[in-house]
């Protein structure tokens, strides 16, 4: 099923129980999904877009766009099959706590359902272990986060990609990362299996 919008930011209208809040933006189709933590690390208090006007978000755009996810970088990148959006999209005080995080969760949680993309790519520890967590059937507390830097996992339901912490990356994890994207995107990620010849009609019924 496909998202029927043309809104690039806030697709499906989401309203988090603050004033101030960065919502996700870019493909509401997109194969690929981006997962940030809050606006106060990766940025995007200012623009209202993910991982803008920050060292970290700066950084990512890079490598989103010489890997192909990203057409333009800036305050309000054009993206390709692409969407950015953080576990925590209220800006904080300060640092959220435990509780903040869960409140956030039923909206990232929706977000992240309807997009339905084919990729995760959850940016920071925070993300990487709330995705590992939620979204396959390994064990976050048993993985070493920074080993895990442009890896696959396999998921359930979707293909996760984590990303270290932009901030902390040493001289050839940028090119890691993109050659590691390239490599996925030469490949059928999306893992689809035709079982349209099971139902009535002549439409194709893809799963994953």
């Amino acid at each position: 099923m496909r998202n029927v919008t043309d809104r690039v930011s806030n697709p499906f209208g989401m309203q988090p129980p603050c004033e101030r809040f960065v919502p996700g933006y870019g493909d509401a189709n997109a194969h690929f999904h981006v997962v940030g933590d809050h606006p106060g690390v990766h940025g995007g208090a200012e623009t209202g877009v993910p991982f803008t006007r920050s060292d970290a978000g700066r950084r990512l755009q890079r490598a989103l766009h010489d890997a192909g996810l990203l057409r333009t970088t800036g305050d309000e990148p054009e993206v390709d099959n692409t969407f950015l959006s953080y576990l925590h999209t209220c800006v904080p005080t300060g640092a959220p706590t435990d509780d903040d995080y869960a409140a956030m969760e039923p909206f990232f949680d929706a977000e992240l359902r309807a997009i339905a993309a084919h990729v995760l790519l959850p940016v920071g520890e925070r993300a990487i272990r709330h995705v590992v967590e939620t979204c396959t059937a390994h064990d976050a507390a048993t993985l070493d986060i920074e080993q895990l830097h442009a890896t696959e996992l396999l998921g359930s339901g979707w293909l996760v990609m984590p990303i270290r912490e932009p901030t902390a990356w040493s001289s050839d994890d940028a090119s890691s990362l993109v050659d590691a994207i390239d490599r996925l995107r030469a490949t059928d990620y999306r893992r689809e299996t035709d079982l349209g010849r099971f139902v009535a009609g002549n439409d194709p019924y893809l799963v994953r």
